[in-house]
């Protein structure tokens, strides 16, 4: 009878024993899983928004720094820099986004003249056609601003 007590004894620690580890092996993963989740939710706060209604909103915000504006601005001409070509003679509607664009950072309080030329400069050169529409809006920009 001491014999077969011992066995089972035995038996059930090794049972015991086996879900602890069990336990801990899957505890583990689930700790590392969360961990990878965690570190790729931090790279994508790090990554900035790089879509245009997101960009045109830090461009619209009266309080973003002229630091935040140039690098909306940059962001903007390296994702969305070219627009549609002409319908014949007329723009195209994607156009009024850039004409507002611009004349939000010609009104913006912190906006200096290196942001807006610069700006101005690159969507010219990346659209020709547009050239003389984009000069226009600038300008409209400018007058807005009262003195």
């Amino acid at each position: 009878m001491e014999l077969t007590l011992l066995i089972k004894s035995v038996l059930g620690l090794v049972v015991i024993l086996g879900i602890l580890v069990f336990l801990l092996v899957m505890s583990s993963k689930s700790k590392k899983a969360s961990s990878v989740e965690v570190v790729e939710k931090a790279a994508a706060q790090a990554r900035p928004a790089t879509d245009l209604p997101t960009l045109t909103a830090i461009v619209k915000n009266k309080k973003s720094s002229a630091k935040e504006l140039k690098e909306a601005l940059d962001l903007i001409m390296k994702y969305h820099g070219t627009i549609h070509p002409k319908l014949g003679s007329r723009t195209h509607p994607e156009y009024d986004i850039y004409m507002e664009i611009l004349f939000m950072i010609c009104r913006h309080p912190n906006t200096n003249k290196d942001i807006i030329l610069s700006f101005n400069r690159e969507l010219e050169q990346k659209n020709p056609d547009y050239k003389v529409e984009i000069n226009e809006a600038i300008t409209k920009g400018l007058n807005s601003r009262g003195a």
